[in-house]
């Protein structure tokens, strides 16, 4: 049936691509690949300026959830694709880390502590899923990765710290906690694999996180204000680029590389949020956050290097078999 040959036309397609991109590929597919990924945390360095600014104060659940589940709705409705077998509990484990969890991880740190302090927290997360990916893929924590993460942690501190900078027990906890449900879902979408087209499955994701807030936010927060057109804005904004349009591009990257060296692109993010305060808010640039922004790129640039090592087969990995037609 024509039903049948897409679907086995697309299994197949779906089945070319490498589960783990070798890291020592220099082709300008590879390098396409990484500039590609790095604007998905670039639209989400605008997520704390939007939130201080667009949305309604106090509220990190509904943000979360109008974030997400509009956006999975949408990519749903396009592709008309539902999960099947084990791909159920997987897409609902993945959507609680990568998307449900991890947005109100990030709103709740945004709301209680200032960005800069926010931004640093989350920073350390491709520490994280570079040491997770070791015993889960079979991938090597290399000594770049650890210079590369820690040049990291320390050029978001000083770009985006400040002196009087207060703490808050939650917020602290809230954005480590994000980091490690990031890490921990960017490693599982790696290790599991994707076995639809990128929309539908980043629409499961979505769907999944945001639903399983809703009854949160509801218990949490009470009913929804009503919102103003500022908040429609940022709610919009949010659904879109912060959300469909980004999660699509992070997983087709989180699909084509090595797991430490698209995790470093989430450093992308701290750089354009200090951005957006230098040109919405008028901020200015010590000379202390331009050598941070400079450790940052650094980072990334050590990140993304290739290496002479072999890689590691990654004997948790299933053998896939093509479908014939």
């Amino acid at each position: 049936r024509e039903t049948d040959r897409r679907e086995n036309a697309m299994t197949a397609t779906i089945q070319q691509i490498p589960a783990h991109t070798p890291a020592n590929d220099t082709t300008p597919t590879r390098q396409f690949d990484a500039v590609l990924t790095a604007l998905a945390p670039a639209s989400w360095g605008l997520t704390y300026i939007v939130t201080t600014e667009l949305l309604p104060p106090g509220r990190p659940l509904l943000a979360a959830v109008l974030r997400a589940l509009p956006a999975g709705l949408l990519l749903a409705a396009l592709t008309g694709r539902r999960p099947t077998g084990s791909w159920w509990w997987k897409a609902l484990v993945l959507g609680v880390l990568n998307i449900g969890a991890f947005f109100v991880l990030l709103f709740v740190a945004a709301y209680r502590l200032p960005g800069g302090v926010a931004a640093t927290l989350g920073s350390i997360q491709p520490l994280i899923a570079a040491g997770l990916a070791v015993p889960v893929l079979g991938e090597r924590f290399r000594t770049t990765t650890a210079i590369a993460g820690g040049l990291g942690v320390i050029g978001v501190g000083l770009l985006v710290l400040r002196v009087n900078a207060t703490l808050d027990v939650v917020g602290v906890l809230a954005g480590l906690t994000g980091a490690v449900s990031m890490a921990t879902g960017v490693v599982l979408t790696k290790h599991w694999g994707r076995p639809v087209p990128l929309a539908a499955f980043t629409s499961w994701q979505l769907i999944a996180g945001g639903a399983l807030l809703v009854p949160i936010a509801f218990a949490v927060e009470g009913a929804p204000p009503v919102p103003t057109t500022q908040n429609l804005i940022g709610f919009i904004w949010l659904a879109t680029g912060g959300a469909a349009v980004s999660y699509l591009i992070w997983f087709r990257g989180v699909a084509r590389l090595p797991v430490a060296q698209v995790s470093l692109l989430g450093l992308v993010s701290p750089v354009v949020a200090t951005i957006a305060g230098l040109v919405v808010l008028d901020q200015s640039l010590t000379p202390s956050q331009a050598i941070g922004a400079a450790l940052i790129l650094s980072a990334i640039w050590i990140g993304q290097r290739p290496t002479t090592e072999p890689a590691i087969p990654n004997p948790h990995q299933p053998t896939e078999t093509k479908t014939q037609p």
